[in-house]
Formats: C-alpha cells, structure tokens, sequence
C-alpha cells in the first residue's frame, strides 16, 4: 500500500504503465471514491524540470468533459515523488473498446460518432489554450458512462504536451511510433537526423490515424507482419502515400503496396458516413505539413457531419440500405438529389413510401420535417425504372488457420481473430435478417399501393363510361332535335357530323370495353396465386424465428471464453502439464467452433439469403413490367377521356346554334306534315338544358379528380416522366 495525504492505492492495482508512470487505481482516504493515481518513477526525474512541471501546468489550465479532470497535485509519502490524482475512468481506453472481438472490425456507426464528437471537442479545447497532446492513440482517449448511457471519451495523459501556437514549431520527440507523423517518425523510429521542425498539425496526422483505427479496427498503414517488424517499409508507405489515399498496405514479403481511398467492405460506418469522412482523413493524413489540413478547417469538416441528421432510405429493387446524412435546413430537391448519388436513381424515377403509404415531398420542405426514421422503419424508395439488384455488401474471410504445434502466443493471436471473425459474421447475419425483413414489408407495401392505383384506375374507367353514355344520349337528344326542326322548316342546313360523332363514340365505347378487359387481367395479377402474389416471402431466405444471429452469437461465448483462457495463458508463459493438456483441448475446441460458425454463416445465412435476393429480383421485373401496363392503360384511359370531352365541346356548340325563339306559323301560309307544337319546342329545349346541365356537372366532376390525372397524367413508358 502506498499513499499521499489525502490518497492511498495497492501497487497491485496497476491501470497502466509508461516510461516516466505508472498509473493505478485509488481511493480517497475520507470518503472512498475512486481515482486514478498517476506516479511518476525516478526516470522522469532525469527530465529538465520544466519537462516535469509542463504536465501539472497544462492540466491546471484544461476544464473540459472530453479531457480527464485533474483533482490534485502530491506527494508519495515515503519517495516524495511528484503523484497526479486524476479523474478515475472505470471502463478503461478506446483501446480496451477496439480490442473486444466485436469490433475486431471497427466500431458501429454510433459508438463511432461519439469517438468523433468527443475527440474533436477535446482537441477544439486544447487548441483553444494552444496546447499540441503529440501523443494521441487509442490507449490515451479514457472511456466513461455518461449518465444517459451513452460511452463519454475522454483525452489523457499529457506528458508529452506543451503549449503551441499553430504558426509554431518544436523539435523535441515524443509519441507512439504507429501513431507518428512521417517526419518525426523518421527521426524518433529510424534515427535519422534532420533539420525539420514540427507544428501543431502532427496531432492531426495521430487523430487521423486513431480514426481509421477506430472506423475498421486495424491501422491505415500496414508493413508485411507489421509496422514494428519492418520499421523501414513503414517509413516508405507513410511518405509515399499519394494524395487522396486513406490506407497502404504490403500483404507479402517485399511485395507491393496497395493503397486504397475508401474504407473496406468490413468496415461497420455506412457509405453515407464515409463519404464524408474519407475526404477528412486524406487531408489530416497529408507527410507534407504545408499541404496538411490546418485545425481550423478540420474543426468545421467534422462538426458539419456532426450537425447532420440522418434519413434511412432502402431502395426496395436494389435490396440495398442507406443512411443520409443532411442538414436540418436543407429541401426536398436536395435530399433528391444524395439520393441520386447513393442509388443511381434519377429524381423524377423516385417514388417514395413511408408506412405504407406514398410520401410526396414538396420541393420546399425541408429535411427536419420529414418522417422519422430508423433503421426498422426507413423511407422505402421505388425507381420507375428498372434497375438491378445490389444487395448487402460483405467481406468474404478467409478460412482461419491454427497453428498445429503447441505456442501460447500463436494460439492466442489465432484465438483473437477467430472471435473477431465469428463476431463480424455474427453481425452480418442480424443486417441480412433485417434486409430481407425490409424487402418483406417493402413488397407488402409496393402490393397493397398497387391496388389502390388499380382501384382509381376502375373509378377512371366507371367515369369515362358515364361520360360516353351521356355523350351518346345528349348526341341521340340532339340529331331528333335537328330533324324536327329540319322538317318544321325552322333550320335550313343539315348538320352531317353527327352520324360521325355517333359512330366515334361507338369506337370509344368498344375500346373501353377491350381497355376494361386488360384492366380484368391485370387485376388477376394482384391476386392470391397471381403474378405478383407474395407467398414466396415467407417460404424464402432466414426469418426471426429462425435466429441465426442468436445461434451464431452462442458459438461466439464459447469463443470468446477459450481466448480469454488463451490470454491467461499467454500471461504464464509456462504451463504446467495438465494446464497445458487442457488449453490443447481447448484448442480443438476452438477449430470446432470456428467450423461451426461458419458452416452456420454460409449455409443458413449466406446462400439463403442469394436466393432470396434471385427471388426478390424475379418479383421486382415482373411488378415493373405489370407497372409499366398499369401506366399505359392509365395514359389510353386518359386519351379516351380527351376525345370523349371533345366530342361533349362539340355538342354544346351545336346546341348553341339552336335557334333561341320559335316564331309562330302564319295561318295563311302551307303547315309542314309534321306540325311541331309551341309545348313540344318548349319540352325540346328544356330538355337539351337538362342534358347540358347534365353535362357541365359531369365536368365539374372530372374536375373534381384532378388528383387522379395529376398522378396518372405525368407517367410514360420505357424512359419517360412519372
């Protein structure tokens, strides 16, 4: 036991270890809590002892959530050495987080937006008292509990750290060589000497790397059997790397280096999020400090994608899901357009569908006011095109290879990435199961808003019947009208074209009655056992109740148990026979599990999820192609109707050329055969006026349904509008 004044700790109780500290776990000797006691050993003290002192200075000055509180600054009693008491942070480092299996791959998109939130606000308010950390990694950002839940990270130790301006410049060394920047790697790592000069801008190249390390859970630059075995090839990939670049790796002795710009297929961020983040990890990622982001610009680039929200959207015909990320203030024609960019599909192709129903967007809403959203519950979006399947991309991992001869720390090592693959398959199994649920309900959904286009596509045709029935009667109304007022001598001209219009409304009629056939078709395909019937969702692909993922994540228990043994084992460096005879076992074990796991991955999830995606793509061509009538016979309806209203113009006018007074017939002049009373002249015209009111109310309720034409009127085939 150990202690100052006020604090006391076990020196079994370790926290962590560094050249000039160690760190351990104490107590306050009045009240009990917690805190983290760093002592400082007698090598620190060869330090100049303004080295020494920057330490307890920098931290007076530091008042932040995101960097460890400083409580006190005493003395050990017995060495009178120099103790920090520190902030206690009882889950341990970012490091400790990317270590778990489940992130052997990176974190997941949320806990990694608050990695980005935290580690920027505690470096915003470094910058702010101009103080360069020159030492940040995984192991020096703390992890707490907040108290709603949420991780809280935290920066810490600052051994290394003075004060800088961002137009000064330092010499002096420090740092973690993975984590360096190329021109203080050169000097710290090779030993080269050089005259360069290093500012503030090398923390970024450190958070640059820490951020990679934490989106994909290895770092970006990556020698043949790693950095620390093969220091030189290190040095050529860091400040070699070409513009744009975020990675470089050498997967064989002396072969060549592949750089990459994005992200891998592993990585757990959504491409919406690493298409902002990319570009930021190129630009701090920069060996040249004059072409290095400054902080400044990095501030504003991560805090624009920190005061983003996020829209779900699944494009239900490329079985695909994408997170949007956009400002609260920006429009609907906007968000349009990232969609664009993420599916390829046009704007004016984009139909949208949020629970169940059509979403029209006003060109002016703006994305705060959309649907909430999740990753359960997205906006669906159908193109009016057809387009291909994509799918959920995944990496395919290799077949993992233990090591026959008996070697802690090979059966360690081998143990480790056995549970980060088993945890990444675990993972990918949930997102399949939860893609295939989408298409599920995006089907039902596309099924049941089809038959609501069906159903106004009947009340269509029933009006255009009306409105032919009506035509004929008031066309029939008016050729008797004419011939009684031919033979009364009280029209002097033959109107020939009604016989014509007659006979046009016949064919109108006849090709309703074929379009209303057609419409009887495509009725049946929206029918139990039809075309487009949807049995095959629930016979096809994984479902909950299958529970493959909790399947998988009972296998990976099991290995991630014997790699915990495994750890303990590589701790003893020597085990004792039944130990040892034990952890051989355990061995077999774990190549038993492994094999497991991934016979359940490929067998159950994989392969039934590509039939379930062929499946899905059969469904999607043939709901388009029935679309795609559904859309002519709507634009033949709407032709009928033009003429139909046509051929109603022309009748008015013909009743406006009825003669307005009917002069009575002088007694002394020759009465026609067909005597035409004053009353049937006056039932004649009170009729003609009740078929044109008949008429104008007909057309007052075309008018009505605008809705309709207005949907329908804007749709064409094999390339056009909708």
């Amino acid at each position: 036991m150990q202690s100052t004044a006020n604090y006391l700790w076990l020196v079994s109780d370790l926290l962590g270890q560094g050249a000039t500290a160690n760190v351990f776990r104490g107590r306050h000797k009045k009240t009990g809590d917690l805190y983290a006691v760093k002592v400082f050993n007698s090598l620190s003290f060869l330090r100049p002892l303004d080295v020494q002192m920057r330490e307890f200075e920098v931290l007076k000055k530091l008042n932040n959530k995101n960097i460890v509180k400083l409580f006190a600054v005493e003395e050990e009693t017995s060495t009178r050495n120099k103790v920090l008491v520190m902030e206690y942070c009882p889950y341990g480092s970012l490091y400790t987080v990317l270590e778990e299996s489940s992130n052997a791959y990176g974190l997941r998109e949320e806990e990694f937006l608050i990695v980005l939130r935290d580690v920027v606000a505690g470096m915003n308010h470094l910058r702010e008292y101009g103080i360069v950390h020159r030492d940040i990694k995984p192991g020096n950002i703390m992890r707490t509990i907040g108290d709603d839940g949420h991780s809280v990270y935290k920066l810490t130790d600052f051994g290394a750290a003075r004060e800088l301006e961002d137009d000064e410049q330092f010499v002096s060394l420090y740092g973690t060589e993975e984590y360096l920047h190329p021109d203080m790697y050169e000097r710290a790592v090779l030993r080269k000497d050089h005259q360069k000069k290093y500012g503030a801008t090398v923390d970024l190249w450190s958070i640059g790397v820490t951020f990679y390390h934490a989106a994909t859970g290895s770092l970006p630059f990556r020698p043949y059997e790693g950095p620390r075995r093969n220091k030189e090839v290190m040095y050529k990939i860091i400040t070699e790397k070409p513009p744009g670049t975020i990675c470089g790796v050498q997967k064989s002795e002396n072969g060549k280096i592949e750089w990459n710009s994005e992200m891998p297929v592993s990585c757990s961020l959504s491409k919406g999020l690493q298409i902002l983040l990319t570009p930021i990890l190129a630009n701090i990622l920069e060996a040249d400090q004059e072409k290095c982001w400054r902080f400044d610009q990095f501030f504003a680039e991560t805090n624009d994608i920190l005061h983003r929200m996020v829209i779900h959207v699944f494009s239900l015909q490329q079985a695909s899901l994408h997170l949007i990320y956009i400002h609260k203030h920006i429009k609907a024609t906007v968000f349009q357009d990232m969609l664009f960019r993420r599916t390829n599909i046009a704007p004016q192709n984009q139909e949208l569908i949020y629970d169940g129903r059509r979403l029209v967007l006003d060109p002016n809403r703006q994305a705060q006011s959309f649907p909430k959203t999740s990753e359960e519950n997205p906006i669906f979006v159908v193109s009016h095109e057809l387009v291909s399947i994509i799918g959920l991309p995944y990496e395919e991992l290799p077949t993992p290879k233990l090591p026959p001869r008996y070697d802690l720390d090979l059966d360690c090592s081998c143990a480790k990435t056995t549970a980060g693959d088993v945890s990444y398959m675990c993972k990918i199994s949930s997102s399949l199961l939860l893609h295939q649920e989408l298409v599920r309900k995006g089907v039902r959904n596309l099924i049941e808003i089809m038959k609501e286009d069906y159903n106004e596509v009947v009340h269509k045709k029933s009006e255009i019947f009306q409105m032919c029935d009506f035509c004929s009667r008031i066309l029939e109304k008016t050729e008797q009208l004419y011939e009684v007022l031919m033979q009364a001598s009280l029209l002097s001209s033959e109107i020939k074209e009604i016989p014509e219009m007659k006979k046009t409304i016949m064919c109108l009629s006849t090709s309703l009655t074929s379009l209303d056939s057609t419409l009887q078709d495509l009725k049946k395909q929206l029918l139990p056992g039809g075309l487009l019937s949807d049995n095959w969702i629930q016979q096809e692909g994984t479902h909950y109740e299958d529970r493959n993922p909790e399947r998988m994540k009972v296998i990976l228990d099991s290995i991630t148990a014997i790699y915990q043994q495994f750890k303990k084992d590589k701790a003893e460096r020597r085990l004792p026979y039944n130990e040892e005879q034990i952890h051989k076992f355990d061995k077999q074990k774990l190549l038993l599990h492994s094999t497991k796991a991934r016979t359940l991955f490929n067998d159950e999830c994989i392969q039934k999820y590509q039939v379930f995606l062929s499946k899905a793509d059969d469904w999607m061509r043939k709901a388009h192609h029935i679309r795609k009538h559904f859309l002519s016979l709507t634009n033949q309806f709407i032709n009928v109707e033009q003429q139909v209203s046509e051929l109603l113009e022309r009748v008015c006018e013909l009743q406006d050329m009825l003669p307005q007074k009917i002069l009575p017939v002088p007694s002394n002049e020759r009465k026609p055969q067909i005597y035409l009373s004053q009353n049937t002249l006056v039932e004649m015209t009170l009729g003609m006026r009740k078929l044109k009111e008949e008429m104008e109310g007909v057309e007052k309720e075309l008018a009505e349904n605008n809705r309709f034409l207005e949907r329908f009127g804007t749709l064409t085939i094999d390339g056009g509008r909708i």
